[in-house]
């Protein structure tokens, strides 16, 4: 194999190295902060027909106002488990029933709530920087291999400082991420 044909997959790695981070913001999104979100009811999955289907498929969710979320169920049999699912979810909701609509107010969270929702954030992150990492770690390996096939030591030290700015990049832009929602979440 030539010199020239030598090639390392930076399109694949940065593109790995975004789907990391878009599964933070996807984790993020559904961490309760105080705010009404549609997405944050994204997790919940309900007894419907026989087996477990998410939330957002057995009725409209919308969010009316900052502090509440409404969800209008299409089906009236599936109101009460639709009501039983949120109520189980853990994240400390209690619907109120008016027909098919189940309205959602979202209480304040107590500063010690606001704490452990900050770790928790801080741990999504944690994961998103080893994936990254994990991510760099198969790029190095990629040039290293790429050297004894053939690479001039000097292409491999270029294609290694892209990795490595990738990489920084990408940890970078979980640690402002992180920031961001750390902020949103202490917001009283």
């Amino acid at each position: 194999m030539s010199e020239d044909e030598i090639e390392i997959d930076i399109d694949g790695i940065e593109r790995r190295m975004q789907g990391a981070m878009a599964a933070l913001k996807s984790e993020f999104a559904s961490l309760r902060t105080g705010r009404a979100s549609a997405s944050m009811l994204d997790p919940i999955m309900v007894d419907a027909y026989g087996s477990k289907t998410p939330l957002n498929q057995c009725g409209t969710i919308n969010v009316p106002e900052s502090r509440m979320v409404t969800v209008n169920v299409w089906d009236k049999s599936l109101v009460a488990a639709v009501d039983k699912a949120i109520r189980n979810s853990g994240l400390g909701l209690n619907p109120v029933m008016d027909g098919t609509i189940l309205r959602l107010p979202i209480p304040e969270l107590n500063e010690e709530r606001r704490r452990d929702l900050s770790r928790v954030a801080a741990q999504y992150a944690e994961s998103a920087r080893i994936s990254i990492r994990n991510v760099r770690r198969d790029g190095m390996d990629q040039t290293k291999k790429a050297k004894t096939d053939g690479m001039s030591e000097d292409d491999q030290k270029i294609w290694a400082d892209e990795i490595q700015r990738l990489t920084n990049k990408a940890i970078t832009d979980v640690d402002t991420a992180l920031e961001n929602k750390q902020e949103e979440i202490m917001q009283v």
